[in-house]
């Protein structure tokens, strides 16, 4: 199958209506979809069969059954954040194979900002309208928990009102590790400098199969979803993500979002689901492979995976967001009609991404992001970090 073909067929099929699309998909495709909008859980071992579609007339149920859930579940507003991404250093000694954004010390690409860069970088971000500022940075191995705490207090310096998005889980273990304290502990030091909301990268694939391949000195999964969910028992909300398209197979994609699931059930505490496609071309592990790591995922793995992110995780995690920075604006824009109902943010600056070879990452303007948004005849919605709605542009 080929992307036109499928975008065609989409297009083709959606007037038809679901009914005639479902009796017109015989089998455990059909069987699948119509359970989810019965109301009952898909498992892990079903998402898989929906990862591994190969029929085009189904693939095209499946994206336009994912449009009509999040229609169901969140509506036609297509929301975005205004933000500014702050990556501190670039100092790393993790060295994870499908990262080409840290350097060693003494690099020339190595970099460490000021508490006064910070700063300044902060209020830059309010005046070009900014609600969030998102920090995170490589492992530097002369920094500690403190330091974490700095930057929090000097962004809240800075702006007393941004909204601090910041720290992955393996950031949470780290700062802990360094000062010999709970991850608790280090949690509420964090909380009480007024700190926000967590990413929660540092994922990738939550199976270690994988995560010994692709990043051996990474916290292993049983930590990342420790670390995930004492920060939820705490009170601190976060978002979840996927890293897909490596050494990775569709049961890994399947389980992985069953984890997430079943974390959310427990804790209650992410607020989105992020795919992050992988960029493979400047990094070790796609340059060292010898063929044998995939290039990412291909455009129908994408587009899958919000179809079956969309039928896994309903009603338990219903904002599911696209990634202009490593998709593209344009595709980013389709999985809207697939099952996403978010563009994320503004960005103004982001490295990591690009560091490993995408097109995009600098800055999406604001007006971009309602001008696509009103061509899919969807109502774009400026959003704070928690989702909650700032405000509505109904008209141009």
């Amino acid at each position: 199958m080929e992307m036109e073909e499928v975008k065609q067929k989409i297009t083709e099929n959606r007037s038809l209506g679901l009914d005639s699309l479902l009796s017109k998909v015989n089998g455990r495709t059909a069987e699948i979809i119509n359970k989810s909008f019965n109301g009952y859980e898909i498992s892990v071992e079903e998402g898989e069969h929906l990862f591994n579609i190969q029929d085009v007339d189904e693939l095209s149920l499946l994206a336009i059954a994912a449009d009509e859930m999040r229609r169901e579940d969140v509506g036609d507003v297509i929301t975005y954040v205004i933000n500014r991404n702050i990556n501190f250093t670039n100092i790393c000694d993790t060295w994870c194979g499908f990262c080409n954004f840290m350097a060693p010390e003494g690099d020339e690409r190595a970099y460490f900002l000021t508490m006064e860069e910070i700063a300044e970088k902060t209020k830059e971000a309010r005046e070009l309208g900014a609600t969030e500022v998102c920090m995170q940075g490589g492992m530097h191995p002369d920094i500690d928990g403190r330091f974490y705490v700095e930057l929090i207090k000097t962004v809240k310096k800075a702006v007393p009102d941004m909204h601090t998005h910041a720290f992955s889980p393996f950031e949470i273990y780290y700062g802990a590790k360094t000062l010999d304290i709970s991850e608790e502990d280090f949690i509420e030091m964090l909380k009480d400098v007024g700190h926000n909301t967590f990413p929660g990268t540092a994922a990738e694939i939550l199976d270690e199969e994988v995560r010994t391949i692709i990043a051996p000195r990474k916290i292993p999964t049983e930590v990342w979803i420790r670390v995930v969910k004492k920060a939820h028992k705490a009170g601190m909300r976060t978002t979840s993500t996927i890293m897909y398209g490596h050494v990775d197979r569709p049961y890994h994609w399947a389980k992985h979002i069953g984890v997430l699931r079943d974390i959310q059930k427990e804790t209650g505490g992410f607020t989105e689901f992020v795919p992050l496609r992988f960029i493979p071309w400047k990094t070790r592990l796609y340059r060292k492979s010898k063929g044998k790591v995939r290039p990412g995922p291909t455009d129908l793995d994408q587009l899958k995976m919000y179809g079956v992110s969309r039928l896994m995780l309903r009603g338990w995690i219903n904002n599911i967001q696209v990634s202009w920075v490593k998709q593209g604006p344009e595709f980013a824009q389709f999985s809207l009609t697939a099952g996403a109902n978010d563009f994320g943010g503004t960005l103004m600056e982001e490295h990591i991404s690009r560091a490993a070879g995408a097109e995009h990452g600098q800055y999406f303007p604001p007006e971009e992001f309602r001008r696509l948004t009103r061509e899919i005849e969807r109502i774009p919605a400026q959003r704070s970090t928690t989702y909650d709605i700032l405000r509505i542009f109904n008209k141009e």
